[in-house]
C-alpha cells in the first residue's frame, strides 16, 4: 500500500502500480485530481483525492510514501509540518522517497521554474533535513535520467531513500 504526495497529473502512477499492491495519490490542487479521475483507465484503478499535506496526515497507513518534485515548493518554515504529516501516514516500518531539483541546478532553471522553487536544497542539506526524521537516509544524484552516487554538486536532481524512522 503506497502513497504518492503531490501527484499532479499522476504521470508515474502506472509504473508504480506495477510494483505495488495498491496506490493512493493526493494533491492539494482539485484541478489536478479531477483531471486524473477523468483520465483514469479502469484497468489501472487509482485511489485519488484532494489533500493538503500542510493541514494533516493522509487518512490510513502506507508501507511506502513518495513525493517527487514537491518539497522544493514547500516553504522552509512549513517543512516540519509537511514531513510530520507525511510520517503520520507512514507504517512504522515504511519507507519514504523524496526527489527534488538540486540547489545547484537552479542556476540553469528557467525564471518561471525558479519562481516556484522556494526550497531547493544541496545534497548535504537534504540529507541533514531528512535525518531529523529517519535513522537511515541514502541520497542519490540524478542527471539525464541516470541515478548515481557521483559528485552531488553536478547533480540536476536529488533522490533520497529514507527508512527506519525516528
Amino acid at each position: 500500500k503506497f502513497l504518492e504526495i503531490g501527484c499532479a497529473d499522476a504521470f508515474a502512477a502506472r509504473f508504480v502500480q506495477q510494483a505495488v499492491g495498491e496506490l493512493t495519490a493526493v494533491d492539494f490542487d482539485p484541478i489536478f485530481i479531477e483531471d486524473v479521475k477523468q483520465r483514469m483507465n479502469p484497468k489501472w484503478p487509482l485511489n485519488c483525492f484532494v489533500h493538503d499535506m500542510l493541514k494533516g496526515p493522509v487518512p490510513g497507513t502506507y508501507h511506502g510514501i513518495y513525493a517527487l518534485d514537491v518539497l522544493e515548493h514547500i516553504r522552509p518554515e512549513d517543512e516540519h509540518a509537511f514531513i510530520t504529516n507525511m510520517l503520520g501516514s507512514l507504517d512504522p516500518h515504511g519507507i519514504v522517497v523524496v526527489g527534488m531539483p538540486s540547489l545547484e541546478s537552479q542556476d540553469y532553471a528557467s525564471p518561471i521554474s525558479r519562481a516556484g522553487h522556494v526550497n531547493c536544497k544541496s545534497m548535504p542539506d537534504l540529507k541533514s533535513l531528512l535525518e531529523q526524521y529517519f535513522h537511515n537516509v541514502f541520497v542519490f544524484s540524478m542527471n539525464d535520467e541516470m541515478i548515481h552516487t557521483g559528485f552531488y554538486k553536478m547533480a540536476q536532481y536529488l533522490m533520497a531513500l529514507c527508512c527506519d524512522r525516528r
